[in-house]
């Protein structure tokens, strides 16, 4: 039985004046302020020796003190009891299918290349932590580099439940479903089409609006995720800034037998508390949730000849220590014209230094006419060669090279460095499709050694 039940009438919010919208603030990255309550947020400083209200402070820091100003990320919340309310003595608990890297199993291969079906739901109810499947992991969450690829199947909400990561940023890319995400900072609803991207360390839970919902989660264990950098595009096109949005100041005065689940470390404790802790009434900084339409991402692409790289469609990357070399990076195949002239235009056959797990929204990915379907995966490992199949493949070499509208097609990548290893749940769990290696074998060889051969 799917829990609809409605939290939403308990949390007070910030008011928002027109010109964006509604609950919610414009800007990847600005630095903002916002309070439910007049007064609730100090000017001029940010420790007053007593807050408004009989409010504490307390500063939520998303990197280190003195990482240069640029990248420096924090922000002070105001609130009714501070977070070490929120914590007693922890026990661990065990989520099985939500696993972190490394989780190298050895009767697994992960070499090779893969495609799922979706998912299934599950005839058992399932709120955002139990019905997490891990599918790929990637690096060391010890270490703070990597990340893990997950599924989410979601019927349930998390009622009295909260929960925060301290390994992991959570790029969450809906397919199915409509979720809200009450966080300290603010409300965030959520339907395909969209992600949010859920800082490390912020408390939150997520009751199910419209379900079953189903997903995607890239969980990131490196540097946080950034708008890369456009370099002779110039300053627009791509994701724009303005276009993300922030949630205004809500919050959740309830006293209430509660739970605060903790991922740390790759593991998950529990600790009991007697109030909800979601109870920021005020906070400004430049840390904090948000979300984006992938319908205001704009592609930019060849308009004479040649298949540009797919890192032209990068939404959002996430750096490791060598430049141009990305922990993970966010790419978005969407609706787009094709135009280039006397061009192999589908993604040409390739070995890459990065790993790809591909997921489909919803419509069809241009490269596999059949098989890659809404809400299937796939995962093309570092240096192992991939590409159209012979149906892509006859189909692109031989049409009239007329502009052409790619329709009602929307596709992600998760790109990183790092090799990513299969779960066992991916490898004996979920939908994998046998066959998909075969996809290749019946294209034929073409050379006869004549010159200029078609």
């Amino acid at each position: 039985m799917m829990n609809k039940q409605s939290v939403t009438h308990n949390f007070k919010q910030a008011s928002r004046e027109t010109g964006t919208t509604p609950g919610y603030m414009p800007g990847f990255g600005n630095d903002f302020e916002t309070e439910t309550l007049p007064g609730a947020l100090p000017q001029g400083m940010n420790s007053p020796q007593k807050c408004n209200y009989g409010l504490y402070g307390e500063q939520l820091s998303g990197t280190a003190f003195t990482a240069p100003s640029h990248h420096n990320e924090r922000t002070w919340c105001y609130r009714i009891r501070p977070s070490v309310k929120h914590s007693h003595r922890y026990k661990k608990i065990d989520l099985p299918f939500w696993q972190s890297a490394p989780n190298i199993i050895s009767n697994v291969i992960s070499l090779g290349q893969y495609r799922w079906d979706p998912v299934p739901h599950s005839s058992e109810p399932l709120d955002w932590l139990t019905g997490m499947r891990t599918m790929t992991t990637a690096g060391d969450v010890n270490t703070q580099i990597g990340m893990a690829s997950h599924i989410y199947l979601v019927t349930d909400t998390m009622l009295d439940t909260y929960f925060y990561s301290a390994d992991s940023e959570f790029l969450i890319v809906p397919q199915e479903g409509k979720l809200r995400f009450f966080t300290e900072l603010g409300i965030i609803d959520l339907e395909p089409q969209e992600i949010a991207v859920i800082p490390r360390g912020l408390l939150y839970k997520v009751e199910v609006m419209k379900g079953p919902a189903r997903g995607f989660v890239c969980e990131n264990y490196g540097q946080k995720f950034s708008l890369p950098s456009r370099g002779p595009i110039g300053a627009n096109c791509l994701a724009n800034r303005r276009d993300f949005k922030i949630p205004v100041a809500a919050f959740e005065d309830r006293e209430a037998p509660s739970r605060v689940i903790i991922k740390w470390c790759g593991q998950f404790h529990e600790t009991k508390i007697g109030h909800s802790p979601l109870d920021v009434v005020a906070w400004h900084g430049n840390y904090a949730p948000c979300k984006y339409n992938l319908n205001d991402y704009c592609p930019v692409g060849a308009t004479l000849f040649d298949h540009p790289d797919p890192s032209i469609y990068t939404v959002l990357t996430a750096p490791s220590g060598l430049e141009g070399t990305a922990n993970i990076d966010f790419v978005l195949f969407r609706d787009r014209w094709n135009v280039a002239e006397n061009t192999f235009r589908p993604p040409w056959y390739h070995k890459n230094i990065m790993s790809e797990l591909m997921g489909n929204i919803y419509g069809q990915y241009d490269a596999k006419p059949t098989g890659f379907i809404p809400g299937g995966m796939s995962l093309h490992n570092m240096m192992l060669p991939h590409g159209p199949d012979k149906e892509a493949f006859e189909k692109a070499s031989n049409e009239d090279l007329e502009p052409q509208k790619l329709n009602k097609t929307m596709s992600f990548m998760f790109e990183t460095r790092f090799p990513q290893h299969l779960t066992e749940f991916a490898a004996k769990d979920a939908p994998l499709q046998d066959e998909y290696v075969d996809c290749w074998s019946d294209i034929e060889k073409k050379f006869d050694g004549s010159p200029g051969k078609k």
